[in-house]
């Protein structure tokens, strides 16, 4: 097994970025959010949000450890 090094990212992205990454549709992401299994975004604006890179990163490989774990 490959174990990557993640560094912290403060950087935002916003949702097309969260939707290229995961492969899940805007309302579904909005859907996990309020069920707490994604994690929310973060208000940068009067108008505007975005998401957190490195939580984002965190959930993808959590998924996967899971996902592969479950599947043993």
């Amino acid at each position: 097994m490959v174990k990557r090094e993640i560094k912290a990212k403060t950087t935002f992205i916003r949702l097309p970025e969260v939707i290229k990454r995961t492969g899940f549709g805007k309302t579904w992401i909005y859907e996990l959010i309020k069920a707490g299994r994604f994690p929310s975004q973060v208000k940068t604006g009067i108008r505007a949000v975005a998401f957190i890179e490195s939580e984002i990163d965190e959930w993808i490989e959590a998924t996967i450890r899971n996902s592969r774990q479950n599947a043993a």
